[in-house]
């Protein structure tokens, strides 16, 4: 199936470093700005076609504005589009708010841990996940996508995406850079991914 997935526009928190996790932050003027040009590139990839695709996107508020934002560039209605809770970040669970530094300063046994293990890693706190957790379900949201898809979701979801899809193995997945100007293509019948 054809998916373009895209990461959510900046926040503050993601200039600063602050793991954000499924905390909800809102994007800043750099985010809208990135969205914009994302629905500008789509709208030309897409083309007439768009109406073919189902737009779908997390919950939260980043995702949600910057679905919003593509979908105005494209001259479609802004608010005709799902949410999956499926396609929430990763819960980084006590970490979330903080940067890696601040934490390491209050345990850093903990932060070597998941330097060590980051695919499987589980920071404190009831909720946390690990990435290898987030994969279980984006593998469920991926075997449910029935059509062709526009996806608004964050790094954490597009990491488990090139795992899962594009057999990258874990430790690459954890490091590979997660644009946010970016647009991901993914026909996962073929096992193919990659930037526009």
């Amino acid at each position: 199936m054809l998916i373009y997935m895209i990461r959510h526009g900046q926040t503050d928190w993601n200039a600063e470093g602050r793991m954000q996790g499924q905390k909800d932050i809102d994007l800043n003027a750099t985010g809208r700005g990135q969205a914009m040009r994302n629905g500008e590139t789509l709208a030309h990839v897409l083309g007439e076609t768009a109406g073919q695709f189902d737009f779908v996107a997390s919950p939260l508020k980043r995702t949600r504005e910057t679905m919003e934002r593509i979908r105005a560039e494209m001259g479609l209605d802004p608010l005709a589009y799902r949410l999956d809770e499926r396609l929430k970040e990763v819960s980084f669970g006590d970490w979330e708010g903080f940067t890696l530094p601040e934490i390491a300063r209050i345990t850093p046994d903990r932060v070597e841990e998941r330097a060590r293990h980051k695919w499987d890693f589980i920071p404190p706190g009831p909720d946390a996940e690990s990435y290898e957790i987030l994969s279980w379900r984006i593998g469920a949201w991926l075997a449910s996508v029935e059509r062709p898809t526009v996806c608004v979701s964050h790094g954490g979801v597009i990491r488990s995406c090139f795992r899962l899809v594009g057999k990258m193995d874990e430790e690459e997945a954890c490091d590979i850079d997660i644009p946010q100007d970016r647009i991901l293509k993914m026909d996962t019948a073929a096992g193919s991914i990659g930037w526009l």
